[in-house]
């Protein structure tokens, strides 16, 4: 039985189909994860596909979309920063104080998570860059540090009692989206542009990737490294003003954990802890991920305890899946 050229060419070009869809799924394997555990959570509950939830998802993933950029940063240049959750918590406890205390204006909470954030950040940084101290020993330090200052700040105790208007910056809305999803977006979207497309982001990948041959080509390796961890104050200062101001109060213990979310986002996402690996783009995707299954267990009803168990299987299986498609990359 003999094999007409029609149908070689057929099986040539299903091959090659199969070879093209094969390589996509293999380059895009997280965007798969993810459309997989939304079809799960789609079929499973009724009120997950809607528009009112898919906003929850966004509004609660804002605040952790801050510093898992900054822990992007840190986690290029091959460090880690695990003091966020605590200075958060400093940050919330600042703005609140400065809102009761201070007078009836916007601007001075504001001021004060930012403030404290870049404190925060400029001490871990001076830490890290200039002592030479380890970035794990020092933000775990800092972690320390941080939660006792938000302690001190309100006694031991939350501050409550505050103005309305301390809610405008959680609670305000544009178009029908809140201002934290709005910042979310643009942040997600700058520091994308800027990691891919700038001198800095491209001196950061260098930094990672390997220090003596980037501080031999002229990249001043220190003030990479101030500025990531300056960078990642800064933003939990921002999640910690958000957090507080969607509840207008503040909480001592605001933000506890945190870290480790943001942390699980970036390695999720495909970013390497020996750093010089990573992308925003990927961040984001590994952070919505986490944020689609805390609210998906939710609406299952599931407990708290076993939401642990379940969300700490599925970060680890999708981390496994995303080595195994980048061994199949290269």
């Amino acid at each position: 039985m003999t094999t007409s050229s029609a149908d070689v060419a057929t099986t040539h070009a299903a091959r090659d189909w199969a070879g093209t869809a094969g390589n996509f799924l293999v380059r895009h394997i997280m965007i798969v994860v993810m459309v997989a555990i939304i079809a799960f959570f789609a079929y499973r509950s009724a009120r997950f596909a809607t528009p009112d939830n898919l906003m929850t998802i966004l509004v609660a993933a804002a605040p952790f979309a801050l510093i898992a950029l900054g822990q992007t940063l840190v986690i290029l240049t091959g460090g880690i920063d695990l003091s966020v959750g605590s200075v958060i918590a400093a940050s919330a406890m600042a703005a609140a104080w400065s809102a009761k205390n201070l007078g009836d204006n916007p601007l001075y909470p504001l001021g004060a998570a930012v403030l404290a954030g870049l404190v925060a950040g400029a001490l871990n940084g001076l830490v890290v860059s200039r002592l030479n101290v380890p970035p794990f020993i020092a933000t775990l330090g800092m972690l320390t540090l941080a939660s006792g200052v938000a302690y001190v700040i309100g006694n031991g105790a939350p501050i409550n009692g505050l103005p309305s208007s301390y809610g405008v910056f959680a609670n305000t809305s544009v178009g029908g989206i809140t201002v934290p999803v709005i910042l979310m977006i643009v942040a997600i979207v700058a520091f994308a542009f800027i990691m891919r497309r700038t001198a800095y982001g491209l001196r950061v990948y260098a930094l990672g990737g390997n220090r003596f041959a980037a501080e031999i080509a002229g990249v001043r390796s220190k003030g990479i490294l101030f500025s990531v961890y300056v960078i990642s104050g800064l933003l939990a200062g921002l999640s910690g003003l958000m957090l507080s101001s969607r509840v207008i109060t503040g909480a001592p213990n605001l933000g506890q954990g945190y870290e480790l979310d943001a942390i699980a986002a970036v390695v999720i996402g495909g970013a390497s802890l020996m750093g010089g690996r990573g992308t925003v783009w990927g961040t984001a995707i590994g952070l919505l991920l986490i944020q689609t299954i805390n609210n998906g267990l939710d609406l299952l009803l599931v407990p708290a305890y076993w939401q642990n168990v379940i969300k700490g299987v599925i970060i680890v299986a999708a981390v496994a899946v995303d080595v195994w498609a980048a061994k199949r990359r290269k």
